[in-house]
């Protein structure tokens, strides 16, 4: 068994045939996609204004559109819009026709 793991390049030990990695190879077999922020991690302040301000406008030049059709256009998701479409229309910035997935966005 061990000179069948050194033509394969197991080495030859124990670990390699259980399939055990120290960190080092965790992290290279498991490379991770850079993210902004961790995983369920809240967004500042400031970068939830800057998202609300540019959703203002970009409903000022494209009014009607739909949530998808908004986020397809600004090149992020619709469950990031989520807030900030709340915050402007409690804020009377937007009004809404329709219900639902046909809701469309209108400046005021």
């Amino acid at each position: 068994m061990d000179t069948v793991a050194q033509v394969l390049g197991g080495g030859g030990d124990g670990e390699a045939r259980r399939g055990r990695r120290g960190a080092a190879g965790r992290a290279a077999a498991e490379p991770r996609a850079a993210r902004p922020r961790a995983k369920g991690a809240k967004r500042s302040q400031d970068e939830l204004e800057r998202l609300t301000n540019r959703l203002l406008a970009y409903i000022k030049s494209n009014p009607g559109q739909r949530i998808e059709q908004v986020a397809k256009g600004m090149g992020v998701s619709t469950r990031e819009l989520n807030l900030p479409a709340k915050k402007l229309l409690a804020n009377k910035a937007i009004r809404t026709k329709g219900q639902k997935r046909a809701t469309q966005y209108f400046p005021r």
